[in-house]
């Protein structure tokens, strides 16, 4: 991946007003390549982003404020450097819209157009506090020690066929440009060969020195666990702490379902 023109880890200007030029995309396939993906994903999904601070002017002047619910199909060709984003967004706080109508045709059609696809904006959604679902697995004996992502570690019972939901709220990466930590929560529930939770919290643990952008976690998480566990149906949901005031959210499935956007008592 090339990081010259990210404005991750580089000093940068704030723009005062309108400014979709400062939006930067990076190709989905940088980090699929690392997993064998060449061609279309062996999964679909969403990248649920919070953005809680938007603010813009009314054609008066008055100030607005508004959270944006921003949901980047996992099909298009590029994410969104988080940056760029936020960058983007706090352009609108001294730009005047007609109104909230306006700001969400703005942002969606900038936005679609930085990813490649269609990009839903949602202002101030019903975003409640709630739980992961299934078994908190965070309290189990566990030895931890490896600090290199191993899909190894993962293991699972053939003689036993299950249906069961795990999570975590132990899951930390690093930024793959700044090494800044991003920690997070993790959801994965299944189908299939009953999946050793000591063996899947042994593997979260050991993204807490991996470098990669939370889409490319959420999608390794994905693989590795089809491959080693071999379930029949998967999904992965991570819900990272916001910076900057904006939370991401990746899901990944093998059955194209809606995620929720239910936020964590953390974030």
């Amino acid at each position: 991946m090339k990081t010259t023109k990210l404005p991750l880890g580089r000093d940068s200007e704030y723009p005062h007003k309108y400014a979709p030029e400062v939006l930067c995309p990076i190709a989905r396939s940088d980090s699929r390549a690392s997993l064998g993906i060449a061609g279309p994903p062996p999964f679909a999904g969403v990248d649920v982003w919070n953005a809680w601070e938007l603010s813009w002017l009314a054609d008066n002047g008055h100030p607005k404020v508004a959270v944006a619910e921003i949901r980047v199909p996992a099909g298009s060709a590029k994410l969104i450097e988080s940056k760029s984003l936020k960058l983007y967004l706090g352009s609108f706080a001294m730009s005047r819209f007609a109104d909230a109508a306006h700001v969400v045709k703005t942002i969606s059609a900038d936005l679609s157009e930085c990813a490649g696809a269609a990009v839903e904006i949602t202002l101030d959604p019903d975003v409640g506090i709630a739980s992961l679902g299934g078994t908190c697995i965070d309290g189990l004996d566990a030895d931890c020690d490896t600090w290199e992502v191993d899909a190894n570690l993962l293991a699972a019972d053939e003689r036993l066929v299950v249906g069961e939901c795990l999570h975590s709220h132990l899951l930390r990466s690093l930024c793959p440009v700044t090494a800044q930590p991003d920690a997070g929560s993790v959801e994965v529930r299944y189908e299939g060969p009953r999946i050793d939770p000591v063996s899947l919290l042994r593997y979260i643990a050991s993204f807490r020195e991996h470098r990669d952008f939370h889409e490319a976690c959420v999608e390794r998480m994905f693989v590795d666990i089809m491959k080693r566990c071999a379930p029949t149906s998967l999904s992965v949901y991570a819900r990272y702490q916001r910076r900057g005031g904006i939370d991401i959210n990746p899901y990944r499935c093998s059955r194209g379902k809606r995620p929720e956007n239910t936020r964590l008592w953390r974030q």
